[in-house]
This record gives C-alpha cells, structure tokens and sequence, in this order.
C-alpha cells in the first residue's frame, strides 16, 4: 500500500487493503469531518462487510435541512459502501431533555413525520432500520440497564457533565439528573446496538468518546470508530448551528419555495469572506455532494452562467469578488428549491404525512425550565385534605396505629398513617437493603422487631433486596454474583432470627425492574428530569455519602431509582432508617409534583450508634464497632466489655441506646442484677433515671445487655451451625472483603 496507515493498527499485521475496499473507505470516510480512527476504520471494512453503523435523532420539532439532507446524504453513502444503519429514535430521550414539555405523545409523532421526511426526500431505506429507543430497551432491558449502570458507576460525575454539549447545555448551568442519565443512556446506545461505527454531529463526539474510554475500561477490544459530521450554521451571523426555536435561522424540509427565497435573502454572506459565511457552507455540504456540481446563472455582463465542480473554484471566486452574495444566494435558492420539491408534494399529497405536518406545526417547541426545585427538605405542614381529624377511630384501629407508630422515631405524617390504617387493612409497608457484607443487629434485631410489628398490625411488607443499588454503590466491589450470596445470607438470618414472614415478601430489585422496565424506567426518567442536580446531590446521604465528595455518575442515577422503588412497590408507607429520610421526602415532593394525592408515609426509624465513642453509626469495616448477627457469645461479651459506656451519661451511650431500641422491644422489660438482687424494668425513662443517679452501674448494664443480646442471637448461632446452606452462604459472605 502506498499510503500505510502512520498510526499503529491491525493494519500492521500485513492485511493487504484491496481496491474496493480504499474506496468504501474514502467514501465512508466523506461522510465525516472528523474520523476517530482512520486505521481503524480501514481495518474494519476490510474485514466486515457489512458493519454496523449508529445514527439518531430527538424527535422534538419540525426537521430542518441540518438535519434532513444531510442526513440522507451520509445513510444513503454508508449503505452504498457495504453499512447496515441503525437509526436510532430518541424518543425516551427528548422526553429527558424536556422536548416538547416531556409530552411522550406529541415526541411520537414527531417522530414518524421524520421517518416520512427521510424517505420523501430519498433516503435510500433497504438497508436501514428505524428503531425507537422505548420499544428497544424496553424489549431488552436485562441488557441495556446493567450497561448504563455500569457505565454510571465508572465515570465521575465532572466527567459526564463535560458531555452536556450533546442535549445543548453547558456543564456550568442549572442541570437536572435527567441530564446525568441522558449522558449514561446515550453512551450505552452504542454498545446496545453493537454499532461499529458512531455517524452522529460534532455536538455528540464527546460521548461517543467516552464510550471509547469506557471500552478501554472493560477491556473490550472492539471499538466503536467515531465518525463526526460538520454542524451547518444558522442563517443569520453568529449562529453556529439551526435552531428550532428560532425559524429564521434555519430553512425547513417542508417550507414553500418562496420561505426559502426570503430566508436565503435575509441570510448573513458578507461578500469576498468564505468564513462563517452560511450561503457558502450550504454550497459546500448540501448542494456540491448533493448534485456533484453548483450552478450560478447571471447575465453576460455579470460573468454570465457558470458551474462549479469543486468547492476550493468556489471559493477562489468568492474571495476575489468575481462571484457576487446575490448571485450565489439565488443559486443556493435554486437549488435547495429543486432538492425540497419531493418533500413538498409527499406532505400535499399523502393524507398521512399532511395530518402528521399539520399535528407538528401545532407544537410549540419548548424546552421546560425544571418544574419547582422542592428545595424544603422540612417535613410537610399536615394537609387538611388528608388529615385524620374528625375521623373517628376504632379502638383496633387505634392499636394498629400505636404499634406501626412504635417503629419510626420520626413520622411524616400521624393523621395520614391513622387515616391510611382507618380505610385500608392491608396496607403495603416498604423496607430494603443494600446487600454488602455481614449483617450487624442495627440490621437484624431491628428488622427482626420493626418487620414482626407491622405484620401483627395487618401490614404487607416487601423488603426490597437491593442487589442492583449495591453495585451501584460499588459494594463488594460491584460484584453481583457475591452481593446476591450475601442477600441470601440476610434472609437465613432474618428467618432464623424470628421474622415472621407470613406476611412477607423478599423482592430482589434486579428481578423486579427486569420484570417491569416498562414501568419502572419512565419512572425513574420522570423523577429524574424533575429534580435539579443539587436537590438529587443532596441526597448522597443515603448511600453514606456526602455531597462534598468525589461522586460518579451512579450517585445520581441511586436516589432517583430508589425513590421509584417507592412507586414501583405501591407502598402506602416507607420503613426505612433515618438516613434513607431524604429520599423519601423526594417521594412525597414528587407527589405534590404531578399531583398524586395518596403519598407514602414516612416512618423512619432510628439509627443505632457503633460500639465506640462518636460512632453515629455501627460500620462493616470496622468489625469492633458492631456485634453481626452470628457472633460467637465470647465476641459478645469482649465488644460488650470494650464498648464506650460512660458512668451516669446517658445521652450518646451505645449500650443504653441498645437497650432502648433492641431489647425492651423485643422483650418488653430489662432485668439487671446487682450485689442487691435482680431488678427488672419496663420502661427506658426509669433505666435512664437509675444510671443517671449512678443506681446503676455501667458494669451492671453491661452484663445484663450481654446475657440479653445472646438470648436474641443464640438461635441465628445455632442455625448457622447445624444448616448447610447456611453454613455455606457465612463461610462465603465472611470471606468477602468489605470494599466500596
């Protein structure tokens, strides 16, 4: 070959590049301003014949000629060089990027008056597939998620928002976590759609390069080839690209022919300057590869008629003033009318494409600013509507209540969870769990109790195994494989703990968003695309994160899916620790958003302290500040001993806060013994009134709280010991390291 590649590629092996292969080459090659690689893309034709390119679009408005011929012009070049072309509809995308006001309905018809557009102005369609993005993730969501997830997971949040140019923002203004997700989804389209080649506008190379970066990451060895075509400018000067939103700075695929006369006079082209001349542009992108030459008719005196082969003759003209803007712009005018006629008589004639023009002209093209930013994270003022006053309540009903309320030491709001246990005696109560290492008794005793309540009160509860939010939140290192041995491992012990789970179902999320996508994705895209970056920032809490940290990508994607579990799950109440508190006001804003009436309930419970002095909460990492649910009685009773318990202190004391929310609850009184007897209490006010006035000993407590804690776990004990299954899941979940 005399024109080896200067780039290291498989070239280099010695593949010989035949004839017609250089030339499907060149002509795929032309589509692009820029090529991401040239070697690359020659190894691939000559070595597939048929390879697959991605192309797509936002249905969000009347097309325009950026978007119409030139498109059709690099299809119909890359499917006569061999290319099978995936043309993807983004429709699940403009609704994101609040096109058309989210309004999935007007989208979809935008959408099929493209597909019309296309094929009327010649878009050569045999070896092309149209494809809606709802319909195609939604047949295979088991692949696409667990790919943008992923993705989500190994970018940082600054990288992805350095992509906004692709949806037309910029990284420093207000963005919601739609934009985040947008980002993830698009980067996943490539994969998804096993393209070989990404044919899409230099607004989008950043994303497509990070699909690049994210093969390198999982070591996959084919990568997409980036081909960027050139964005043609706006009409008017300084506008460096069409804009809907803004007619006169774009001519349309179905404007009349005198639109096009006067918006190609109107247009800004400076005579003898070429550049950011948009009448020039056009000449060199649409009309030379559109007829392979360029005609401009004048009078004798003028030059008289002449027609240009190559752009460079054109612009040698247009520099030296022998071609005047007039006359070029009548040209272009010609031209262009001659290309749009088809499109024009198509929209006249066929009853459909003239109904769907008609539908899309009604649009307003619009852009929604974010709805409100439910900035308060403050609990609600009681709505009147829903308040329980004035309804009278059974003293069963009243019962129920006292025990549900006994769980949360917070609720959002009495009078709803009095009103929701009045008129519905099955009412659905969510919990979940992020699957991640040994399970600790904040975990087990308290769910063990809290569980048993709500059931003894007639509630439903899903426990909402969390195996895709755990690699998300990269625990156990992302593995899921092991995050699922250890969701087994939870449930053994629950079980062996005395949970009855009669009343009871064990959700693993991956099986249940799988099962129900359709339903579950639009949800999570609708929170996400309500909420501005920095009130789904603020939620970072509940994943044990703060805001200040270096954040991926996932961190966004987490709060916006677990406040759909919410609705996924028709959950009438939310029992979940005071840490997951944000994310379920999230929930009720999103309510108030779209108007829902009946909001989850919000009952939070309390968080137990590590072992340790200043430990707010017990930690897998560091064994010493928790007692895990199968810990030997010796390890008891050492942790016990070694835990901070300051004398007559009760406030911040662990062992006094274990006493209070695990053993009292579990069995409704607390007995001590001292040098003068046994004492036995039913109530935490009289335990703290004792210890405070130093009647009791922290040694005392101590002791009582050992013999206590290992009455509760013997059974887990002994369960772990003589069942095999169980046996097996602890070997394998004790040697997991605790990694985020």
């Amino acid at each position: 070959m005399e024109n080896a590649p200067t780039q290291a590629s498989s070239l280099a092996s010695g593949l010989q590049i035949s004839e017609e292969v250089e030339q499907r080459f060149n002509l795929v090659k032309s589509v692009g301003e820029q090529c991401t690689h040239d070697d690359e893309l020659r190894d691939l034709l000559a070595k597939k014949a048929a390879p697959v390119c991605y192309d797509g679009f936002e249905p969000s408005g009347r097309m325009h000629i950026a978007q119409g011929l030139m498109k059709i012009m690099s299809v119909n070049k890359l499917t006569s060089a061999g290319c099978r072309v995936k043309i993807w509809i983004a429709d699940w995308f403009a609704y994101m990027n609040n096109k058309l006001g989210g309004d999935l309905k007007k989208i979809r018809v935008v959408g099929e008056y493209f597909k019309e557009i296309f094929q009327a102005a010649g878009m050569n369609c045999e070896n092309v597939e149209f494809l809606w993005s709802s319909e195609e993730i939604n047949a295979r969501g088991d692949e696409y998620w667990p790919l943008v997830m992923d993705i989500a997971c190994r970018n940082s949040l600054a990288k992805i928002k350095r992509c906004m140019p692709i949806m037309g923002h910029s990284e420093t203004e207000e963005l919601s976590a739609a934009h985040i997700l947008y980002v993830c989804m698009q980067c996943a389209d490539t994969l998804f759609l096993e393209a070989d080649i990404c044919q899409l506008g230099m607004d989008q190379e950043t994303v497509n390069l990070l699909a690049r970066d994210y093969c390198d990451d999982i070591k996959r060895g084919n990568k997409p080839v980036i081909l960027s075509h050139h964005m043609l400018r706006g009409l008017q000067q300084g506008q460096t690209k069409m804009t809907k939103s803004d007619p006169s700075s774009a001519i349309f695929m179905e404007d009349e022919e005198a639109e096009v006369n006067v918006k190609i006079k109107k247009a800004y082209c400076p005579p003898g300057i070429v550049e950011g001349n948009p009448c020039v542009e056009y000449v060199r992108y649409i009309i030379l590869p559109w007829f392979n030459e360029f005609t401009v008719e004048r009078d004798e005196k003028y030059g008289g008629t002449k027609t240009y082969k190559s752009f460079k003759d054109i612009v040698t003209d247009y520099e030296s003033n022998v071609l005047h803007p007039k006359d070029l712009k009548d040209a272009l005018s010609k031209a262009l009318n001659k290309i749009l006629q088809p499109v024009r008589d198509h929209f006249k004639t066929n009853s459909r494409a003239k109904n769907l023009l008609k539908q899309v002209k009604g649009y307003k093209i619009t852009r929604t600013a974010l709805s409100k930013e439910m900035e308060a994270l403050s609990v609600n003022t009681p709505n009147p509507a829903s308040s329980a006053a004035g309804l009278q309540l059974s003293e069963e009903v009243e019962n129920k209540y006292n025990i549900v309320r006994s769980i949360g030491e917070e609720c959002i709001q009495e009078d709803e969870l009095k009103n929701l246990l009045a008129k519905k005696p099955t009412p659905i109560c969510y919990d979940g769990f992020e699957p991640s290492g040994r399970m600790h008794i904040a975990q087990g005793v308290m769910k063990v109790t809290n569980v048993n309540k709500l059931t003894t009160a007639g509630c439903q509860v899903k426990i909402w195994i969390a195996d895709w939010f755990a690699q998300l939140n990269n625990k156990l290192g992302g593995d899921l494989e092991r995050i699922k041995v250890v969701g087994e491992y939870f449930k053994e012990i629950w079980q062996a703990g005395g949970m009855n789970t009669d009343k009871v179902s064990f959700l693993w999320a991956s099986d249940e968003i799988n099962g129900r996508g359709g339903k579950y994705w639009p949800l999570v895209m609708d929170i996400a695309r309500r909420n501005n970056l920095r009130r789904i920032l603020r939620c970072g809490q509940i994943m044990g994160r703060s805001e200040t940290e270096v954040l991926s990508a996932a961190q966004i994607l987490y709060p916006c899916m677990q406040c759909a579990d919410i609705f996924l799950l028709e959950a009438d109440i939310c029992q979940l620790g005071m840490d997951q508190r944000k994310v379920n006001m999230l929930a009720r804003e999103y309510c108030d958003d779209i108007k829902r009436k009946n909001k989850p309930i919000i009952l939070s419970h309390h968080m137990l302290p590590g072992l340790q002095q200043g430990q707010e909460k017990m930690s897998k990492s560091n064994p010493s500040s928790a007692i895990f649910m199968e810990d030997e009685e010796a390890d008891v009773n050492e942790k016990i001993s070694k835990a901070y318990c300051p004398a007559r202190i009760v406030e911040g004391n662990p062992c006094l806060e274990y006493v209070k929310y695990l053993v009292l609850p579990r069995f409704n009184e607390f007995t001590v013994g001292t040098d003068g007897g046994n004492k036995t209490f039913e109530s935490f006010e009289d335990i703290a009134a004792e210890y405070e006035s130093g009647a009791l000993a922290p040694e005392d407590l101590k002791k009582a709280l050992v013999k206590a804690l290992n009455i509760m776990l013997q059974p887990v004990r002994d369960h772990f010991k003589t069942n095999e299954r169980a046996k097996n899941l602890l070997e394998q979940v004790k040697a997991f390291r605790v990694t985020r």
